[in-house]
């Protein structure tokens, strides 16, 4: 198990995952690790895809390409322990949460790369939050990969939010919060289908 302190997520999060998520992703945990597959292709995706678009920002290159490398690390990751548990991958439709994030991303430069960065920060950030929380109620193997990915989840956040201010060049913390309040919204509003990013399941009926 890792001892990373979490601390720093918790007080960076805008508001905790409900414990009525926690409860169904432990109902369903084949479709938690293919939607956590899911989610690591796309992590990789968009440092990717920031690493072609700002390209005249060679303090981003380096950065980026390794966040790029690691997430597809993590992908290959949780394949291996899908393969171990005999989940087979399959399409799922994706959640609302990182597409109503990035709907709050200013289109005109330089609001759209301290954005992106922000984005990727709390993505990174609810990741960290979430793995822990399921690392505390999962036994066995499983629970310790959760636990094992919390130190690079809260290294890809600082580093995020690190390049956030770099970009920035002045204080993006009232930016920051108002992002934060958008992804308490997704957090807390119920989803229909259980999804790694998602919110609590919505009422039967």
């Amino acid at each position: 198990m890792t001892d990373t302190d979490i601390d720093p997520i918790r007080q960076f999060l805008a508001c905790e995952t409900p414990d009525a998520w926690v409860d169904a992703a432990l109902d369903s945990l084949d479709t938690l690790l293919i939607d956590h597959a899911n989610c690591e292709k796309k992590a990789a995706g968009t440092a990717l895809n920031m690493l072609f678009r700002y390209v005249d920002r060679p303090r981003l290159l380096t950065a980026l390409s390794k966040l790029a490398r690691e997430e597809l690390r993590h992908f290959e990751q949780v394949l291996k322990v899908m393969q171990s548990r005999g989940v087979t991958y399959r399409h799922l439709s994706s959640s609302r949460y990182a597409g109503g994030l990035f709907s709050h991303v200013r289109q005109r430069e330089p609001g759209r790369v301290i954005d992106s960065l922000i984005v990727g920060a709390i993505i990174e950030a609810r990741s960290c939050e979430r793995f822990h929380r399921l690392s505390q109620r999962i036994d066995g193997d499983l629970g310790r990969f959760y636990a094992d990915l919390l130190a690079s989840e809260a290294r890809h956040f600082q580093i995020y939010l690190s390049l956030a201010r770099q970009c920035a060049g002045s204080p993006i913390d009232s930016r920051v919060q108002e992002l934060l309040e958008a992804e308490r919204a997704l957090i807390v509003a119920p989803d229909k289908e259980l999804r790694f990013h998602g919110g609590p399941p919505a009422p039967s009926g």
